[in-house]
């Protein structure tokens, strides 16, 4: 037989970071969306036992290893959570407005200094100042009060304050907001520092195919080791996930079925 692609992935949880077994109705398997790459690598010591001679004259198996790697393109906070954190997720959105437009301070030269209030997208609601810089790219000074030429402040609701200096300049505004409502499929974590030795676990079912025939791997305890995300100005990210599958209670390590 022979298979082509990467196949599907899918990760199905079965303990949270803390230990607790998962019921199949709080937390749904997920995929691996957008799979690029999977590589799968078993590896054993070996232990040789010589006489006088050059060569071994036995061989014995010692500790192995399977290993996992995949990388997909699909970013999904339920995966994320299922396989690297095992911690508390909720509804929530976050985003940061980073202003390529401006906004003129309003006022003239020498009068009392001038007002910007964000607004943000889509009835977003203020929740952090990220700086202000002017047309040339210099970031203004924040200050707690009566600002001068290239300072600003800041309130709690996303009114920045300028000095008359100011007025009359274009001003760039970076600020974080949320939004409780939209997009309504958003997920928050909060991901926790927890002890030494403490994450989740869960199964991976894995397959690939062609011409009819399947190879389909299970592994049934399966914990990530590494993520790794590169940012590119010209490509997608593609995350790259390490993962170690191990024993489960029964003692079994890994489930193949291939077509003959």
């Amino acid at each position: 037989m022979f298979t082509f692609g990467a196949g599907v992935m899918i990760a199905t949880p079965t303990l949270d970071a803390q230990g607790n077994a998962i019921a199949t109705t709080s937390q749904s398997p997920v995929q691996f969306g957008i799979l690029q790459e999977v590589g799968v690598d078993m590896e054993w010591d070996d232990k040789m036992l010589y006489g006088a001679n050059q060569f071994p004259v036995d061989v014995g198996r010692g500790k192995g290893k399977l290993t996992l790697k995949a990388k997909f393109a699909q970013i999904n906070a339920e995966l994320y959570n299922s396989v690297l954190f095992g911690q508390t997720l909720v509804s929530g959105y976050a985003a940061v407005y980073n202003d390529l437009t401006g906004t003129a301070v309003p006022g003239t030269a020498g009068s009392t200094g001038g007002t910007v209030t964000v607004v943000p997208p889509a009835t977003g609601v203020f929740e952090k100042d990220l700086g202000v810089t002017d047309a040339s790219a210099v970031p203004y000074t924040r200050v707690a009060s009566n600002p001068t030429g290239g300072q600003y402040t800041v309130n709690s609701t996303g009114t920045y304050g300028f000095g008359p200096q100011s007025n009359g300049s274009t001003v760039f505004v970076n600020y974080a907001y949320t939004n409780a409502s939209n997009p309504a499929a958003a997920k928050k974590t909060t991901v926790v520092n927890l002890p030494m030795g403490y994450a989740p676990f869960f199964q991976v079912d894995l397959m690939a195919k062609k011409n009819g025939n399947t190879l389909y791997w299970r592994f049934p305890q399966v914990m990530a080791t590494k993520l790794s995300q590169g940012f590119k100005n010209d490509d997608y990210t593609i995350p790259d996930m390490d993962m170690t599958a191990f024993a489960d209670s029964s003692g079994n390590i890994v489930y193949n079925w291939a077509s003959n």
